[in-house]
């Protein structure tokens, strides 16, 4: 996640408008600076923060640098049969880390039961290659995420895939 500008994901994170309660997920496989962002913002507002490591070589790290009141981290493997914890579910995830292709399925079906209905669930994806957007976006479509929507013009090395759970719509 280099190359990202402050600025640039502060106007991302301004689609999250003000609400006395809200939850945010987020999957990274390092630190940077959304998660700073993230976990700045969370803590102001007294949003619920948790921070979903694939890398658990940097937890102790990560936890030392933001657990908080507001901010969870911990280490998280994609292979376990459910994401829920403690039926917690997030208005807003954000996912930052690459994504194998053979778990990308079973991620996004998985992600369908932590999101709130109406939820968010934003998708940072490295420009290289156009195919890797649209793959991403076909899976959506597939697991019945709604008005998916690309922002290609905020971050110069990433694609930016929003979308929503819909209630009732899913596998």
């Amino acid at each position: 996640m280099k190359n990202l500008k402050k600025e640039q994901l502060k106007t991302l994170l301004s689609i999250i408008k003000e609400n006395p309660s809200l939850d945010i997920a987020h999957f990274t496989d390092q630190d940077n600076l959304l998660v700073e962002l993230l976990n700045e913002f969370c803590t102001k507002k007294s949003y619920g923060y948790q921070l979903n490591l694939l890398d658990s070589t940097i937890e102790e790290l990560m936890k030392q640098k933001y657990s908080s009141d507001s901010t969870k981290v911990r280490t998280f493997h994609l292979q376990r049969k459910s994401y829920l914890i403690q039926a917690k579910q997030y208005d807003f995830v954000f996912v930052t880390a690459n994504i194998e292709l053979d778990i990308e399925s079973n991620f996004l079906k998985r992600l369908h039961q932590i999101i709130r209905n109406s939820g968010n669930l934003i998708i940072f994806i490295k420009k290289e290659d156009y195919r890797l957007r649209y793959r991403w976006i076909e899976l959506l479509e597939e697991y019945n995420y709604v008005a998916t929507n690309t922002i290609d013009n905020l971050c110069n090395d990433y694609d930016i895939v929003i979308t929503k759970k819909m209630h009732g719509w899913g596998k």
